[in-house]
This record gives structure tokens, C-alpha cells and sequence, in this order.
């Protein structure tokens, strides 16, 4: 990548990136065409290049740039240091539709990077999620025990459960031409009131 990306306005490097972002969440890697990036953008496709060599460049430099701005939100909202899951997901969920308004289609292109099997992006996607999965994981895990939970749950399953309905309401919503971050808000909020509603401890302990 070209350093003089990191020399444009703040933003103009976001309407380079929220434009990145839309398009490659609307196609597959290799439909999305780079003249397109750049319209939405509102440069030129010459200028665009002159910022990433090519279309697998600037697609794995928004694929990290997910990844970081997402991890960066989630570790400032203090979602990590909660003891209580349903107070981890209650941060972690209000950080995310943060994001959402700044740069709408972040969701969406998290989601087609995951499913992505083009040979020319797949490996380097990968190894990257298996990182990003490893770190979710010990960061979310980290203080919660199973006292906090009804006796008797199987952990492992409601984790599970947890993100398949979540993985599922985004994947629907994702269809949809445009979003509405107070409805996926307001969602969230009823999701996550029926999980504690289910899963949480009622008696002290």
C-alpha cells in the first residue's frame, strides 16, 4: 500500500474506506469492481490504484481495518473487564452500533469476508479470523464461572446458541438494501434480555 493513503485527510481516508466497506459487502471479491470502489469513493480509479497497488491489497487492508477498529471499540467500551456475561454483551453490542453509524457498511463486509471462498483472499482471510477467534475467546471467557449460570448448563451450548442467533439475525439483515442501526439496536437489546431471562442465575449465591 501507498503511504500517501495514510497522508489524505482523515476523511477522505474514511470515505475511501466506508466506500471499500459497501462494495465488497454487496459482491463477492472478484464482482466487486474497483471502479466502483472509487465512484463511491468519489475519486478516480487511477487515484485509487495509485493508493493500492491492487483490488487484493486494498481488500485485505479493509479486512484488517475491520478487524482493528472493531477490536479497538469493543476493548474501550470495557465490555472485556465485565464479570457479568449479559453486562459484556450489553457493551459489546451498544460498541458495535457505534460502528455501525460511523461506517454503515462494516457489518455487512465482516460478514461476506467470513464466508469469502475466493482462492485469491481465502488463506490470507483465514489465518487472520483464527487469530481473531483465538483472541475473542480468551477475552470474553476470562471471568465469567459457571456459578453464574443455572445449575446444570451446558456452557459450551449456550455460547453456541448465542452465536447462532446472532450470526443468523445479521445474516438476514445483511440482505436487506439498507439498514437501520436503531432497529438492530433495539433487537439486540430484547435478544440479550431473553438470553439473562433464560440463562442467569435467579438465586444468590
Amino acid at each position: 500500500m501507498n503511504e500517501k493513503f495514510f497522508s489524505l485527510p482523515k476523511e477522505k481516508q474514511e470515505a475511501i474506506i466506508n466506500a471499500g466497506f459497501c462494495v465488497f459487502s454487496q459482491n463477492s471479491y472478484k464482482k466487486s469492481p474497483m471502479s466502483e470502489i472509487a465512484a463511491a469513493a468519489g475519486i478516480s480509479k487511477s487515484l485509487l490504484f495509485h493508493y493500492f497497488h491492487n483490488k487484493k491489497e486494498l481488500y485485505l487492508f479493509l479486512w484488517e481495518t475491520c478487524a482493528r477498529i472493531t477490536i479497538n471499540a469493543l476493548d474501550e467500551s470495557g465490555c472485556y473487564l465485565q464479570t457479568d456475561l449479559f453486562e459484556t454483551l450489553y457493551k459489546g453490542m451498544r460498541a458495535k452500533i457505534q460502528l455501525m453509524r460511523r461506517y454503515p457498511g462494516l457489518g455487512a463486509f465482516a460478514m461476506k469476508v467470513y464466508y469469502e471462498k475466493d482462492p485469491a483472499v481465502c488463506a490470507d482471510v483465514q489465518k487472520s479470523i483464527e487469530k481473531l477467534a483465538s483472541y475473542k475467546i480468551n477475552a470474553t471467557l476470562l471471568n465469567f464461572t459457571p456459578e453464574q449460570f443455572v445449575p446444570g448448563l451446558d456452557l459450551e451450548m449456550m455460547y453456541q446458541n448465542m452465536y447462532w442467533a446472532t450470526e443468523g439475525y445479521l445474516w438476514e439483515k445483511f440482505q436487506q438494501d439498507s439498514l437501520d442501526a436503531d432497529e438492530i439496536e433495539r433487537d439486540f437489546l430484547k435478544m440479550i434480555d431473553f438470553w439473562k431471562s433464560v440463562y442467569a442465575r435467579k438465586e444468590p449465591l
